[in-house]
């Protein structure tokens, strides 16, 4: 399944400063040599393959495709073949035309169960990978980096990941949320392997469905990023790849216990199985539970709430012998969660108490269906389908929210060259489908969205030094009518060791003000809805942004030892945004924007191996983050300026690992907060605080059995006055949505992994 398109004659000494990142140059002695490259996809979708496997059927010359699925290397000019495999694809035979090519070639690989063995590939599978290639910056997660914290769900796996912030919504429901440049994780677009997933009603709760055991990695990218994946993403995506049961290196069985001394329970399987070389299957089954009355700091609140979460998922792979891949998968949510004042839990009869309480039922749909022309192999096309049904209902205290969604998507893409792979383009079309009721304080909500669209995007390579990836979608929403969203990025590499990329491009997206901001709801507030146009969504128009960004990455080696450093630049202007006042301490208030609403954000990292197999990473991060409330520009509250990122790994040959994080936050601005021209809130801004976790772990009998202990918090920092008027629930200044800090106390737990390899 290989289709010669470009092979270029050049000297070899002119070309080795151009040489990818991942390739093997191979010196051909006493013989004239010619340079191959190109592009390794996937066949069902056309999605690039990273750390494939190039080389000569003696195996004396190899290479292996970078992080986009590109290579190079130098070959004999009378070579007439090269194998190609990938550890998750069937093994192929790229047949070379040395004498009369002009064109890359292009390979697309089928997904099967083959292993090429005797190739040493060049990255750090199941660690952090950030390459000089590919058109967008992009943070490869392995499932050796989520390992490192015993994550146990989504909202639970950056500990160790500096471009995202991780906190907690409010001080009763245990949820966290994260940031991406400055924005609240309701901008960045979540996807299960290129699936819209995360959204909607579940926009901060659909972090806890996935556990972490059911990921095989993640790839996280910033500012806006293709058109063929939507108009939403304003901050950036997170792509979640789950287990593959057809990788010779998943084992059949995963098991998985963990336990904390703060009384949270779980435990995980994941069934990975082979039916022949053609058909295979993934199970998945995830149970937890919260049990302990835990008040750490003395408020008279649970810390955590008490409940059970349980998750189930099934999907299957077919790979046709007439070019077509099918996968299709369903999964199933359910949970509760209850928590508020601890004597709500320990009286026989209780007196009246706040309290908090949540179920949520989810179920989930998914296909992909990819096709691959048999005679024309550079051309393809994949369908994606999504269906799903969601239902919660949440109380707090007096403070009722019920809300339902069904939910359907659609994708279709399709890709093909002009004249050769140097020019790439993608074009289709989708389809979005949202059924959303809502009901809070006996209102209701109810909206249908209906969002058909089309897209086109071109691609140009030129020599893997420069790219350029532009692209159009148009969409028409049946309330907002028809919006166009251009983006475009760029990319120079002057070398293998260095690139800089810059980005620009909009994005668009309807707020649920609601599901995205129940942590007010853990108040007495009153929630106030400043409607624009009574025909919108809660009477208000949609948000659109523009995000632009820069970024600089080198690969360098000091000491004989490779390193990264990185560091990017964005800034997020929006046009329209949906504006949450907390500034009036007995009110949210939800209006839009009238006035700017910006986000700077810098970073700057460095990845280093300090000694064998020390590993090093330190990051530092700055917001400026600004929004008009009211007719006053401010900081947006509870938004941390400056971070400080320190994680080390170390690991030993004998199967011991060590892992520490420490992080450092500064000041956040707080909200007005007075009564009777007193303040409630001492001082305008949180101190500066500071967070330390630490892991080690012990592998048995060749990482099949693995036991692990750690702490969380170790310092058991908790932040203080958590709860205002916590003594007095009633109060119209109660408020346990006013979170800056740790909502948790230090957090001791052991857990153990238990991998049963393939017969």
């Amino acid at each position: 399944m290989t289709f010669p398109l470009f092979l270029q004659k050049l000297r070899r000494n002119a070309l080795l400063t151009a040489a990818m990142t991942a390739s093997l140059i191979v010196s051909a002695q006493d013989t004239e040599t010619v340079f191959i490259e190109g592009n390794i996809m996937k066949l069902s979708d056309l999605s690039d393959i990273p750390n494939a496997a190039i080389r000569s059927a003696d195996g004396t010359i190899s290479a292996v495709s970078d992080e986009k699925g590109w290579f190079r290397m130098e070959v004999p000019r009378q070579l007439s073949y090269v194998l190609v495999a990938a550890d998750q694809y069937r093994t192929d035979t790229l047949h070379l035309h040395t004498g009369n090519a002009t064109s890359p070639y292009s390979v697309y690989l089928q997904e099967t169960t083959e292993l090429l063995a005797g190739v040493d590939y060049t990255s750090r599978t199941g660690s952090t990978e950030i390459s000089t290639l590919g058109f967008q910056k992009m943070e490869v997660i392995g499932s050796r980096e989520l390992m490192k914290a015993a994550c146990c769900n989504l909202s639970e796996s950056f500990e160790t990941t500096p471009s995202v912030d991780v906190g907690f919504t409010d001080a009763v429901s245990g949820y966290k949320q994260i940031q991406m440049l400055g924005l609240t994780g309701s901008h960045t677009l979540f996807t299960r392997e290129n699936i819209p997933d995360v959204r909607g009603l579940a926009a901060i709760t659909g972090l806890t469905f996935t556990p972490g055991t059911f990921v095989e990695s993640m790839q996280l990218s910033k500012g806006t990023g293709s058109v063929v994946n939507g108009f939403e993403g304003t901050a950036g995506q997170i792509n979640v790849e789950w287990i593959k049961p057809f990788d010779a290196k998943t084992p059949q069985w995963m098991l998985n216990g963990y336990q904390s001394h703060q009384g949270r329970s779980e435990g995980n399987i994941v069934y990975s199985g082979e039916i022949n070389d053609r058909l295979s299957t993934n199970l998945f089954l995830h149970g937890k539970s919260n049990w302990l009355n835990l008040d750490q700091n003395s408020d008279g609140f649970l810390d955590q709430p008490k409940g059970e979460t349980f998750v189930v998922g099934n999907r299957w792979f077919y790979f046709s012998p007439k070019n077509i891949e099918i996968q299709g998968g369903i999964k199933g949510t359910y949970m509760t969660n209850s928590g508020g004042e601890v004597n709500h839990f320990t009286r026989e009869i209780p007196r009246f108490s706040w309290f908090y309480s949540q179920e949520v039922q989810r179920g989930e749909a998914w296909a992909k269906i990819g096709y691959m022309n048999p005679v024309k192999k550079w051309q393809s096309m994949g369908l994606q389908l999504s269906g799903l049904y969601h239902k919660q209902a949440t109380a707090y205290s007096g403070t009722h929210y019920t809300a339902d969604q069904q939910s359907f998507y659609a994708n279709y893409i399709y890709q093909t060259i002009i004249n050769n792979t140097n020019h790439v383009i993608k074009f289709g079309s989708s389809f979005i489908f949202d059924n959303i009721g809502e009901s809070f304080s006996s209102r209701e909500y109810k909206r249908q969205e209906i969002v058909p669209g089309a897209f086109a995007e071109y691609s140009y390579n030129y020599l893997s030094k420069f790219n350029v990836v532009a692209g159009l979608r148009g969409d028409y929403h049946n309330i907002y009518g028809a919006f166009l969203t251009p983006r475009l990025h760029l990319r120079y590499a002057p070398n293998d060791r260095n690139a800089i990329r810059a980005s620009i491009g909009r994005a668009q997206r309807t707020a649920n003000i609601f599901a995205e901001n129940f942590a007010y709801m853990a108040s007495n507030r009153q929630f106030i809805i400043h409607s624009a146009s009574g025909s919108n969504p809660y009477g208000l128009d949609p948000e659109i942004a523009w995000n632009m960004g820069l970024n600089f990455t080198r690969k360098f080696k000091t000491g004989y030892r490779e390193g990264t450093f990185t560091t990017d630049y964005y800034f997020t202007h929006f046009q329209n945004q949906v504006v949450v006042d907390i500034e009036h301490p007995r009110e949210v208030s939800f209006y839009n924007l009238n006035g700017r609403s910006y986000a700077h954000s810098f970073q700057a990292q460095v990845d280093y191996e300090i000694i064998p197999r020390l590993d090093i990473r330190l990051a530092y991060r700055y917001y400026d983050v600004k929004t008009t409330y009211g007719n006053t520009l401010l900081d947006k509250p509870l938004i941390s300026r400056h971070r400080g990122f320190v994680n080390l790994a170390y690991a030993t040959r004998s199967g011991w690992k060590f892992d520490y994080t420490f992080q450092v936050f500064g000041p956040k601005r707080l909200p007005e907060h007075s009564r009777d021209g007193s303040r409630l809130i001492a001082s305008s801004a949180t101190p500066s605080f500071t967070v330390m976790n630490a892991q080690i772990s012990k592998s048995f009998i060749e990482d099949v059995f693995e036991v692990y202990a750690g702490v969380e918090n170790i310092l058991g920092n908790m932040q203080h006055h958590m709860i205002l008027m916590s003594d007095n629930t009633a109060s119209p200044y109660f408020d346990a949505s006013l979170i800056w800090g740790q909502a948790m106390g230090r957090n001791i737990y052991i857990g153990f992994r238990y991998n049963i390899p393939k017969k």
